[in-house]
């Protein structure tokens, strides 16, 4: 007699996968949904009026009161955020009253920048900021371990704008070294085919390495002032992790055994701070999107946190809570693959 489908263990293995993709499924959009709640209460709390964003200051009572209605804020607010959600299901967020365009267009086209921005600070603080952590717990008390301490308190301190402007008026004004703002020389701004956005991948795939050259010395710049944050908090939080595992007995054990201090450390001490590692990393990824808002302003970088910068200024709410829902999202994805490799690095998390 076969065997009842529910007690084969493939199939209930099946079906345990099925219940945490749906639990994870439903986590997300009640996020969301609280995000969008929040963000779409808060724009119509303002003391701004959208409908002067679209009829202009002089326009006549008649041509204001159609635009109201057309915007649908004669309805109830519980039914504009009804019609909203029901819009956002279908990826339409509405236009952008400052550019006329789909707000899902607009971001579309803003985002690859950030993301290539947020990519390169991010390789350079995890670069630097991982060894900094690990050797300042080696050699803790040291001067190397003084001076991580003190570039941490000085990352934490300092405003990202405050350190762009000092950057852009030393590198780029008093050394020449840098590119100043923009994301490429002017002169090849309209010669690179943007197919993707990202410029890099467009001009190499474009073959035109001046233009790549020049978007990198665009880039290192701001890339940098960001990845300064980022490089701080890593490697505090590297320390920390590093200095609790140096503490334990295994440790001394490997070095009775005559271990070297140096293969202790990164082949036996690492491995176990790995996964913490890795959250840090992944949490500052997500932050620097957020962080991108006001380097990105300084930068001129055309990207989403200076198109977020103006649709604030402008009062414009259906872009500001666009960039916000997609903010939240990627926060929700970068903790969803943090769980996911979670279980790959550490089996006891399955």
């Amino acid at each position: 007699m076969a065997a009842p489908i529910l007690s084969r263990p493939r199939t209930r293995r099946l079906l345990r996968l099925a219940g945490k993709a749906g639990v994870t499924v439903a986590s997300i959009s009640v996020t969301l949904l609280g995000l969008m709640l929040l963000t779409f209460l808060i724009g119509r709390m303002l003391p701004l009026d959208p409908v002067i964003k679209v009829v202009g200051e002089n326009a006549t009572q008649e041509a204001y009161e159609k635009a109201y209605r057309q915007l649908g804020l004669d309805q109830p607010l519980i039914v504009q955020f009804l019609s909203y959600l029901k819009s956002a299901i279908t990826l339409d967020l509405g236009n952008a009253l400052t550019s006329g365009r789909p707000v899902v267009e607009d971001i579309a086209r803003v985002f690859p920048a950030t993301v290539e921005l947020a990519t390169v600070a991010m390789a350079i603080g995890a670069a630097l900021g991982i060894p900094l952590g690990v050797y300042s717990a080696m050699y803790a008390n040291s001067p190397l371990d003084h001076l991580v301490r003190t570039l941490c308190l000085i990352g934490y301190s300092t405003p990202n704008f405050w350190l762009g402007l000092m950057g852009l008026m030393v590198f780029y004004v008093g050394l020449g070294w840098v590119a100043g703002p923009g994301r490429i020389d002017i002169s090849y701004e309209y010669s690179v085919e943007m197919r993707t956005g990202f410029l890099f991948y467009d001009t190499l795939r474009a073959g035109n390495m001046e233009a790549f050259r020049s978007a990198v010395s665009h880039i290192v710049l701001p890339a940098s002032i960001l990845a300064f944050g980022a490089m701080t908090y890593i490697s505090r939080m590297t320390r920390s992790f590093m200095a609790a595992q140096l503490a334990q007995e295994y440790v001394i054990t490997a070095r009775v055994k005559g271990l070297s201090w140096r293969r202790t450390v990164w082949v036996h001490a690492f491995r176990n701070i790995g996964v913490q590692v890795l959250t840090v990393c992944a949490l500052s990824y997500a932050f620097l999107f957020e962080g991108a808002v006001l380097t990105e302003t300084v930068f001129a970088w055309p990207g989403f946190g200076r198109y977020l910068t103006t649709a604030l200024m402008a009062g414009d709410m259906n872009a500001v809570v666009g960039c916000t829902l997609l903010v939240g999202l990627i926060f929700v994805l970068i903790n969803l693959l943090c769980d996911f490799l979670y279980k790959f690095l550490d089996p006891r998390t399955r």
